[in-house]
């Protein structure tokens, strides 16, 4: 029987045993479980992109090794979050396309685009200004009052 889904994400989350346990009870927990790393935001944009075959992600990313993108390629697909389509062709043909679960990361992963343009844009006008980004104020709590994060203590 083939898990398809968030069936298959819990499970695949459950698979390996970690020395500290993973709260996948939090949404930002399950989030970073699936798309934490450094290369699968980048990965999973470039597809929504239209970039779908292996050397045109390497190419998108060069500053990730192969070996690096095959192994973030080969846990979204475990998760269920793309799918990897192989054309039985020579030379051998392989697309990646994201699945209706990852689509739904489409949102996150504008949001996540934004937030970093914003910086960017901070960056550079502070840079222009008299003080250092590291003096302005932060704010500790999102504006809509809810912790980011049950488990981190202040």
């Amino acid at each position: 029987m083939r898990m398809t889904g968030l069936k298959q994400v819990m499970y695949i989350c459950s698979m390996y045993t970690h020395k500290i346990p993973k709260d996948l009870d939090c949404g930002m927990a399950m989030t970073m479980e699936i798309i934490g790393n450094k290369w699968k935001p980048c990965l999973l944009y470039n597809i929504w992109q239209g970039v779908n075959r292996p050397g045109q992600l390497q190419q998108a990313n060069p500053k990730a090794s192969r070996q690096v993108l095959n192994q973030q390629l080969k846990e979204l697909e475990a998760h269920g979050i793309i799918r990897k389509v192989v054309y039985a062709q020579l030379p051998p043909k392989v697309e990646y396309f994201l699945t209706e679960l990852g689509e739904s990361l489409i949102p996150v992963l504008d949001a996540m685009t934004a937030w970093g343009d914003q910086i960017i844009a901070d960056v550079r006008e502070q840079s222009l200004s008299e003080k250092p980004i590291h003096e302005q104020p932060i704010h500790k709590q999102p504006l809509s009052g809810q912790p980011i994060h049950k488990a981190i203590a202040f």
